[in-house]
């Protein structure tokens, strides 16, 4: 018996020892990752995306077996160490991102993003409430210890692996044309794989070795979807006029919205596009020009210049909810959402890039480009109808200030080019170094800067908010915990309050040195969130909503202020979103822009509704259409033309692709429109 298990062992070994075993291994390992990672990670396990990573897995195991034995067995070994342990971080660190920051990281963000290391208490917070997801998912990696000391590196003759790679070769191309099986519409693994960027869903329908593949290959190419930029939309014949927002000129019949446009008349420059296009050498550049030639602009209105020549307030804040406004608990934030003009139906999508892409959507008007930071990419472009531009313009003082490290997403590049006077911490910026930083503070040490410097303009990126959302690592969550520890809450939505009242107590001091430097009644303070707190779960957020909050739209819904002392309150129920913010204050300001080259609208004008979230599912004041589940859902009474689906995710395709154009073509300049 004894000699049976002996001879049973060293066949065992000697099997473990034939070439072929460590390639049978790279397979398994793969395979395990991107199973385990869909497991704890993907909601939809079983979707196409689980096959699709699992054929991926047959080339990309070949290619890993090819290099680790094409050299000699100790240069081998070490070669497949690196390449088990690379792909175990690779794992392991979307897994602990995307739960930190409820995204994935590009290969542009893991570049550029040194800095994340400054959340390191986060990091590592994460990994140790999280050691049961990563020690399955890092099993492979645990096999790996022992199994190396028993694999095959010998050195394969070079024909051999020449053969190799072609195979390797082969079975890819295999794997790409088995793509249109699962569909070519949008979002399916065919178009994320050769049209469309988007991490997060090329993670759920490609697998995350195929992904980061992927977004490597078009980083090191200079990868641009192929935009269809010929033409608007066409416009379904059973659609009214007055529900086409965007129309084109020719097809302009509408009648309702008459009377603004000959009492005010519309928001626009004076542009010639049909000339720019004739003189155009660029083919995509004519033919954006054509795009925006075509389409309508709103129109002027009774607001229109409302706040003319009054100063400006304008902040981001971090992790901002319409859960963070209490009567009691917050009574500054009720006062400002309460007395100036009340949001009913406000969204504020969450983006790729989170904090950075938060700000570029209100502050710019535009969509934020997929894969890189866009803020910073449009460091170098004439950016002439931010608030900052337009009011420096007007000979206002335009100072900007973050109460966090002042080069975090590059915003020592980015602000200056908005218009902006800049510092943050390490830059002139002087606050108590804790994380996260306070509001109050920054708002104390800054206030004097400007307040006597009219007219201004003063720009604020809040951090107060920020995760994560307990006692123990969040200095400004422990600081105001009294106040929030009696709640009917667990510690994470206690501790978002706590960190909301920071925030609070900021308002309630920017407004006492406003009134006491005599410039509050023309002062005008506008305040959005760069993202829902998506450092509270689901089921904490429903804590504070009282309700289950739906995932797919609801998640979404947050609160936006703009409040001068003394106006007139009024309540807009209709949808309306971040994108919307720069073109309404524009608006409000009397400021000379172009509603056509702005994504979003002017909330008082005639455009219709239209909010868009990242996954290109959109909100009218009619519907909402869902992108994951394909349906359209009225959210009125009214029956829905034939064609209302088809149009408006033409538009928001369009919307997309041509906020993307704009950054990439720099083509504000390309109009002549510097700052």
């Amino acid at each position: 018996m004894l000699q049976r298990l002996r001879r049973a062992a060293r066949l065992f070994a000697a099997g473990l020892r034939h070439p072929l075993t460590l390639l049978v291994f790279y397979f398994g390992m793969l395979w395990a990752f991107e199973w385990t990672f869909r497991a704890w990670e993907i909601p939809d396990f079983r979707g196409p995306g689980l096959w699709v990573s699992f054929v991926f897995c047959i080339p990309a195991a070949l290619l890993l077996w090819i290099l680790s034995t094409s050299l000699p067995r100790r240069a081998n070994r070490v070669i497949a160490w690196v390449l088990v342990l690379g792909i175990a971080v690779l794992f392991g660190s979307q897994m602990v991102y995307h739960r930190i920051f409820y995204t994935y990281y590009t290969v542009y963000s893991a570049v550029n993003g040194g800095q994340v290391l400054e959340f390191i208490n986060e990091i590592l917070f994460t990994m140790r409430r999280n050691w049961v997801q990563l020690f399955t998912l890092l099993i492979p990696l645990i096999l790996w210890i022992p199994l190396q000391t028993v694999l095959c590196f010998d050195r394969r003759p070079p024909v051999r692996q020449g053969l190799g790679l072609v195979m390797v070769g082969c079975l890819h191309v295999l794997c790409r044309l088995m793509l249109p099986i699962f569909g070519t519409q949008d979002f399916s693994p065919w178009d994320l794989y050769y049209q469309t960027v988007s991490i997060d869903y090329s993670m759920e329908q490609l697998g995350v070795v195929n992904t980061m593949r992927i977004d490597l290959w078009r980083l090191v190419t200079g990868f641009e979807p192929e935009y269809e930029v010929e033409a608007p939309p066409p416009i379904p014949e059973a659609l009214a006029p007055d529900e086409m927002p965007d129309k084109p000129k020719e097809d302009d019949t509408t009648t309702e919205p008459e009377s603004d446009r000959e009492k005010y008349g519309v928001n626009a420059l004076d542009l010639d596009f049909e000339a720019l296009a004739a003189a155009e050498s660029d083919e995509t550049i004519a033919n954006i020009h054509r795009y925006f030639g075509s389409l309508e602009p709103s129109s002027k209105n009774e607001k229109t210049g409302l706040f003319a020549g009054c100063n400006l307030i304008w902040i981001t804040a971090e992790g901002f909810s319409q859960y963070a406004i209490d009567k009691e608990l917050t009574p500054t934030l009720y006062k400002l959402a309460n007395e100036g003009f009340r949001f009913t139906n406000w969204y504020t999508p969450l983006w790729g890039v989170s904090t950075s892409d938060g700000e570029y959507v209100a502050l710019t008007g535009l969509y934020p480009k997929s894969g890189v930071w866009s803020l910073y990419q449009s460091s170098d472009n004439a950016m002439p109808f931010t608030a900052g531009n337009q009011l420096r313009s007007l000979g206002y003082s335009c100072r900007a200030y973050h109460n966090h490290t002042y080069t975090y997403y590059s915003r020592d590049k980015s602000h200056p080019n908005l218009g902006y006077d800049y510092k943050g911490v390490g830059n002139g910026l002087e606050i108590t170094e804790q994380w996260p930083e306070s509001d109050l503070e920054m708002i104390d040490v800054t206030t004097d800067e400007y307040v006597r410097d009219e007219p201004f303009h003063t720009y604020y990126m809040t951090v107060s908010g920020h995760l994560l959302y307990d006692f123990m690592s969040n200095s400004i969550a422990d600081k105001n915990q009294e106040f929030v520890e009696d709640l009917p809450y667990s510690e994470g939505p206690r501790a978002y309050l706590a960190c909301s009242i920071e925030l609070d107590r900021a308002l309630e001091l920017l407004l006492e040195r406003l009134e006491q430097a005599g410039v509050l009644d023309n002062t005008v303070i506008v305040l959005s969130a760069d993202h829902y707190p998506y450092g509270l779960s689901l089921e904490e957020l429903s804590e504070l909503a009282g309700h289950d909050v739906d995932p797919d739209f609801e998640l979404y819904r947050n609160a936006c202020i703009i409040y001068k002392k003394g106006m007139e309150s009024e309540t807009i129920d209709e949808p309306c979103s971040s994108i919307d913010l720069l073109p309404t204050v524009s608006n409000l300001m009397g400021w000379d822009f172009d509603s056509r080259l702005l994504m979003g609208r002017d909330i008082f004008s005639d455009a219709k509704p239209l909010v868009i979230l990242s996954n290109r599912s959109f909100i009218t004041d009619k519907a909402r259409y869902n992108t994951k589940t394909g349906e359209l859902e009225p959210t009125t009474d009214e029956l829905l033309p034939e064609g209302y689906e088809e149009y408006y995710s033409a538009l928001v395709s369009n919307k997309m692709a041509y906020s993307t154009l704009i950054l990439d073509k720099d083509y504000y300049a390309t109009l002549g429109l510097e700052q």
